[in-house]
């Protein structure tokens, strides 16, 4: 591999000085489409807060996965781990870096239904991103404001139905067996707006044992309501069976061949499959001019089996809950909220109350049966676990003078966890308990407006992040029961930043932000597919955020976003029994966080042709607590080109290419945090050339 340093700034030559081309997704601000922020009456520009929205329609990808179209939004981390058995790593400002499996740290939305269960645990894999038309992204302290674990917040919508009816048909085919085809139909019934969109992936993986198939089903309906109300019914399916897990690799294995898969996940046949169906609806009704009422209830279903790779011999401990995961669940909720705006748009006043509810039947099997290994085998752990969310907030912006504004927030949740277990025998004691969580959070925040077209801004407040039920799973001394004695992280956040806008659409954004946190959540031990966590002391997140959106010349723009973070454990600790080779000391790196991220697009829109050149660099991060280990930094190059042919009567065709990795640069594209066997690394796709095909009627 090159030096990082050599990796970050060729590309990022390469994104100034070459005009090659295509549209992907865009983060531009669109005023009135921001739900994230909960104040209705007034556009984001004007809020104390970090907010970004990205334009989904016609983009140049795959489609495959949410990670694509993140890399634009400073401070934010997605990275898509060429292993579709394992969701995304999402981070914001450092915040979920260290999630082994799943998101942690973030909280997920799409069309307004929570993908974040009441425990924090979240999921991207089943957003159906064939129906999706935007995406919006919350940094900062207001993050709090949507309860357990908001480092920040994501949520994807879909579009609208409604007006003429309109087909869309994109198909999809790219290196390693790639292949993504989706339809979408659009259009409104007897007053009802409709928008069904199917959408199905296969590939053969970048890396050896990383198969996979993907299914998705999303339908939105709506319908307008007398007095200016609306009702919204939104119903989803995700399917996935048997997604191939090739595992992490260690330092050698990467640099003999990348593409290999662990041994263990052959001997085991590491595998995983998810099925979910989730339905919500959403009503708003305003009672006059001044308020309006909203209410939404959700539920869903969801079942995963996992086969992981934990050696037979460990599990001749009568404690160990076997090498085969299967857990089936629902969950569901409600939440309503009342807002009351002045008639003069200088004042809005939001409460409301909030209530989700998680089952889930958790069962562990051997993986093994007899001599044959990656096989569900004997009994080895069956419990029922249930969460409870309950919250409400208040929040009201206040215009409080010409060029100044008050934002001011609170919430109260109380988080309750329970299981039962039932699996008992003489060597496995009853390991059923409980705990319960209780936490304020309030924020606050400042506008200045010194300029028509340039926003100063100052928010603070505090936020929490409690333990998940698999954080609860297992203790770190490895005895019996939950991890009971976790406590909730609390950090403290402040932020200050600054907003312009220019002509032709111009813009440029800054923040500069701290948050502190105590009882930090860390891995305490990861190997052979099992997580144990303790608390260990404070720890701090620290950096500046940049991102612009520059208009060069007709048919010339240039996006730029960059991160400087600084995330460190404050307190020492050991990461097993107390010896040199387990001290973390102070001032030690967070794992799986890097010092610096950059994104910069080049793009050029005829009116038929479209090319752009797209380059991201990122320093190296840490792997482990104590910092023994890194993965290096890299940068890379991606080219697009498209044209779009007008069809007399038949809609229009939009054909595109998109070359990721150009340079062929080889790279980690993500880290498994802790991780006991030493797989830290999980490679990053070669170069790739993707060519795509749609069709609008």
């Amino acid at each position: 591999m090159r030096s990082p340093r050599a990796s970050l700034l060729a590309p990022g030559i390469c994104a100034v000085l070459l005009a090659w081309p295509a549209r992907a997704a865009e983060v531009t601000p669109l005023p009135g489409v921001v739900v994230t922020a909960r104040v209705e009456s007034v556009p984001a520009f004007e809020l104390p807060a970090a907010l970004d929205v990205i334009d989904l329609r016609e983009d140049n990808r795959a489609r495959a996965d949410l990670a694509e179209a993140l890399g634009g939004v400073p401070g934010l981390l997605a990275r898509e781990r060429q292993n579709r058995a394992q969701d995304t790593q999402l981070s914001i400002r450092g915040f979920g870096a260290r999630a082994t499996f799943g998101v942690r740290g973030v909280r997920l939305y799409a069309d307004g239904i929570p993908a974040t269960l009441p425990d924090g645990q979240g999921q991207l894999s089943h957003f159906a991103l064939a129906a999706a038309e935007r995406v919006e992204v919350m940094r900062g302290p207001f993050s709090a404001l949507y309860g357990n674990s908001s480092g920040g917040v994501v949520q994807v919508w879909s579009a609208d139905g409604g007006g003429e009816t309109e087909l869309a048909l994109r198909g999809v085919a790219a290196r390693y067996g790639l292949r993504n085809a989706s339809a979408s139909l659009r259009g409104s019934a007897a007053g009802t707006g409709y928008h069904l969109a199917l959408a199905r992936l296969d590939g053969d993986g970048y890396r050896a044992h990383s198969a996979a198939r993907r299914t998705w089903g999303n339908l939105k309906l709506h319908r307008d309501l007398p007095g200016g109300g609306r009702l919204d019914l939104v119903a989803n399916r995700f399917d996935a069976p048997d997604a191939q897990d090739p595992l992490g690799l260690d330092a050698a294995q990467l640099r003999a061949n990348p593409r290999q898969a662990a041994a263990p996940a052959w001997q085991y046949d590491t595998r995983k499959s998810v099925r979910q169906d989730q339905a919500g609806l959403a009503w708003r009704q305003p009672l006059g001019a001044a308020t309006t009422l909203r209410a939404s209830v959700y539920a869903g279903q969801r079942a995963v089996e996992q086969f992981l790779a934990v050696p037979v011999a460990a599990q001749a401990n009568p404690l160990n809950g076997g090498g085969v995961v299967d857990l089936d669940g629902g969950h569901g909720g409600g939440d309503v909220r009342a807002t009351w705006q002045d008639g003069e748009g200088r004042f809005e006043l939001t409460a409301g109350l909030a209530h989700e509810r998680q089952r889930q039947h958790r069962r562990g099997f051997e993986n093994f049966r007899g001599d044959v290994p990656g096989v569900r085998g004997a009994l080895r752990r069956d419990q029922h676990d249930t969460v409870r969310a309950s919250d409400g907030y208040l929040q009201a912006w206040w215009k409080f003078a010409p060029a100044w504004a008050l934002q001011l927030g609170a919430r109260h949740s109380t988080v309750r966890f329970r299981s039962q277990d039932h699996y008992v025998t003489a060597a496995n004691p009853d390991d059923s308990g409980r705990v319960e969580y209780r936490q304020t959070t309030p924020v606050a925040g400042l506008v200045f407006a010194p300029h028509a077209d340039l926003r100063l801004y100052l928010a603070a407040g505090r936020g929490f992040e409690t333990p998940t039920l698999n954080e609860l799973a297992y203790r770190a001394d490895g005895g019996a029961g939950l991890a009971l004695d976790l406590a909730p992280a609390v950090s403290r956040n402040l932020e200050l930043g600054g907003k312009w806008r220019g002509a032709g659409g111009a813009r440029l954004e800054a923040a500069l932000f701290r948050a502190d946190t105590d009882d930090e959540l860390a891995v305490a031990a990861n190997t052979g597919g099992r997580s144990a966590y303790h608390n260990v002391g404070r720890a701090r997140r620290q950096g500046a955020e940049l991102a612009a959106q520059l208009p060069l010349a007709p048919g010339w723009s240039l996006q730029l976003a960059a991160t400087w973070l600084d995330a460190r454990f404050r307190d020492g600790f050991c990461t097993g029994p107390c010896a040199p080779a387990t001290r973390v000391a102070p001032g030690t790196r967070i794992p799986g966080v890097p010092r610096r991220q950059a994104w910069a697009r080049l793009q050029w829109q005829g009116q038929r042709w479209e090319a752009a050149a797209e380059a991201q660099g990122l320093g190296e991060v840490t792997v482990d607590d104590r910092g023994s280990a890194r993965a290096p930094g890299h940068g890379l190059l991606h080219l697009e080109l498209a044209r779009r042919w007008e069809l007399d009567g038949d809609g229009h065709l939009r054909g595109f290419a998109r070359l990721d990795n150009a340079l062929d640069r080889a790279h980690v594209g993500s880290v498994i945090v802790n991780e006991g066997n030493g797989r830290y690394y999980e490679p990053g796709l070669g170069r790739s050339l993707l060519l795509g095909l749609e069709w609008r009627h």
